[in-house]
């Protein structure tokens, strides 16, 4: 958890100070929750593998390219994130004219 002096300027108010104050008071159910989070997005991934391996030959076989999309994108804070997609256009659309 990020500590007070470290959030953005623009979160240190009044309300989100008594918040984080409230938040801090329960570390220990934060990490519960974090591993019960993880222990969950795993599983769910295992279920649903079968579907993204179907969609992913599906796209491969329908046209060339890749079948994920890689991108980096910016937060409201201007944080750097990478974000992967299945391909959902044709490989570079946005120079092909119409």
């Amino acid at each position: 958890m990020l500590k007070w002096e470290d959030l953005p300027v623009e979160m240190q108010s009044s309300e989100v100070e008594s918040y984080y104050q409230l938040v801090s008071k329960r570390k220990g159910s934060l990490i519960f929750k974090r591993c019960l989070d993880w222990v969950l997005a795993l599983f769910l991934l295992l279920l649903t593998s079968p579907i993204f391996l179907i969609l992913s030959l599906w796209i491969k076989l329908d046209s060339k390219g890749p079948v994920i999309y890689k991108q980096e994108r910016v937060t409201q804070y201007n944080r750097p994130f990478k974000i992967w997609k299945f391909r959902t256009m044709v490989t570079d659309a946005d120079k092909k004219e119409v």
